[in-house]
């Protein structure tokens, strides 16, 4: 599971260990400890998230083993032209504990959640019979595919689009990079990384649940999953155009999160950085967009 998330092949590996030979197996600075620290950290955290969703309920692990193996794969893809636009990209796409919690906290502890009030074990989302349970599955679903449609578009928009980025909040052109920036391709491929959570979802139902012909129709939550990862991305775009600072900086011609006498402002303030607005907008996912599916749910 937590090969899913980490890619502990970093780049800095050689630099690392030229480090530990010059200053000893600390380190002058203690940075490589630190460095390890927080690998271990990420790992913990990774298998904490995947062990209980796992317990809960096996929709759960296979819509987060969606995500992580879908978001990882292209976030290594188009590394070349990401470089050029992204002053923060990272080679590997690796993850340190905080992005494990922002994108898997909510998740779990929705998962204990669920385990509290329907025990472990999978059924069908039906509002009818299991209100709360069904709530909560669709909550935690809704969560992951935010993050899923989010991270697609992040990945994808840069890489295909070849219009100019369009700030969510005036329409007009922004360079490529900027918080709050969208592509007609990005937000398409936020809802189909969204869907792909929903799809995993879906197949694991139609693998473990003996009863679903007695329950209301289980097709939607691919659908579902779909509009969570496209709200859950324009959310997220919109949050980071009024609460991230972007500006360009032209002594590197890329856009860049702090300010200096080389940069100009484009939009936001620094109030958050990318992991408060990524928790941020798969709570408020989590929260209203399953009173939405109960009002809409086919029965």
């Amino acid at each position: 599971m937590a090969m899913a998330v980490l890619h502990l092949g970093s780049p800095h590996a050689d630099e690392s260990r030229s480090e530990e030979t010059q200053s000893g197996p600390v380190g002058s600075s203690g940075r490589l400890p630190l460095k390890l620290l927080g690998c271990d950290l990420c790992v913990f955290a990774a298998l904490l998230v995947g062990f209980v969703l796992t317990m809960a309920n096996l929709s759960f692990f296979s819509a987060l083993l969606a995500f992580f193996v879908t978001s990882s794969k292209l976030t290594r893809w188009g590394a070349e032209k990401k470089k050029k636009i992204d002053a923060e990209y990272k080679e590997g796409g690796q993850r340190n504990w905080v992005q494990v919690f922002c994108n898997g906290g909510v998740p779990t502890e929705l998962a204990l959640l669920y385990m509290i009030e329907a025990g472990p074990g999978e059924i069908p989302v039906d509002f009818g019979k299991q209100y709360s349970a069904s709530w909560m599955c669709l909550s935690l679903l809704g969560a992951l595919a935010c993050s899923a449609g989010d991270t697609w578009a992040s990945e994808v928009g840069p890489v295909l689009s070849q219009s100019q980025p369009r700030l969510i909040t005036t329409w007009k052109e922004v360079p490529a990079g900027t918080n709050g920036g969208v592509t007609l391709v990005g937000l398409a491929a936020s809802f189909l990384g969204g869907a792909a959570v929903g799809v995993a979802y879906f197949a694991m139902q139609l693998l473990t649940v003996g009863d679903l012909h007695l329950a209301d129709p289980q097709w939607p939550i691919v659908l579902y999953g779909g509009v969570a990862g496209l709200l859950g991305s324009m959310l997220d775009s919109f949050l980071g155009a009024h609460m991230q600072y972007s500006g360009f900086d032209s002594s590197i011609g890329k856009v860049v999160s702090y300010e200096s006498a080389t940069t100009w402002r484009i939009c936001g303030k620094p109030i958050m950085d990318n992991n408060a607005v990524n928790l941020f907008s798969s709570v408020l996912i989590a929260l209203f967009l399953p009173g939405m599916a109960w009002g809409l749910w086919p029965r």
